[in-house]
């Protein structure tokens, strides 16, 4: 991406640091988070590919081809699980917005269509704010009814909520330099 060396890599160690957690999560016992983790993990991954400055290291363009491929087969994968839990549809967005950045960064442009940047920024800047209002430590409820706090990594919500408005903040950052 374009923009300074130093917020790059600052970003660039955001995005590895929560891909890392999310591999974590990936072992907690409920399915749907397995899954949900596996997706977050590959975008902070991704995201910290694509956040590495042009100053020290320009891929070819045919690597932007080549992520707009992985992010367009996640986009795909989240349309199909957006048929049993709604919160696909971000991730749904989240990848399409990689697409559409490997996308003009594959053209050789420095900027994208204004609108449609426009419309992205707007979006995952309602989301960072609405995912960082709720970030509170999350009960979950026992055997027999009784209520618990979550204590194993991959079932740590808040820690996983935490990890979503990371990648928020990341996309956003992305976006700003696109």
């Amino acid at each position: 991406m374009h923009g300074p060396a130093s917020p790059g890599w600052l970003l660039v160690a955001l995005c590895a640091a929560t891909g890392a957690y999310c591999l974590l999560r990936m072992r907690s016992t409920v399915e749907e988070q397995r899954r949900t983790a596996g997706g977050e993990a590959l975008m902070g991954f991704g995201m910290a590919v694509m956040a590495v400055p042009a100053a020290a290291l320009a891929p070819p363009r045919w690597a932007w081809a080549g992520y707009a491929a992985v992010f367009g087969a996640a986009a795909l994968r989240a349309l199909w699980s957006a048929r049993s839990s709604p919160h696909h549809l971000h991730h749904l967005v989240g990848a399409s917005a990689m697409v559409y950045m490997a996308a003009v960064m594959a053209s050789g442009a420095h900027a994208g269509v204004p609108a449609l940047t426009g419309v992205l920024l707007a979006y995952f800047t309602a989301y960072v704010l609405w995912t960082g209002s709720r970030l509170v430590p999350v009960t979950v409820a026992g055997p027999g009814g009784g209520v618990r706090t979550a204590t194993g990594w991959g079932d740590r919500l808040e820690l996983a909520r935490a990890c979503r408005l990371s990648m928020g903040i990341g996309m956003l950052a992305m976006l700003l330099t696109l």
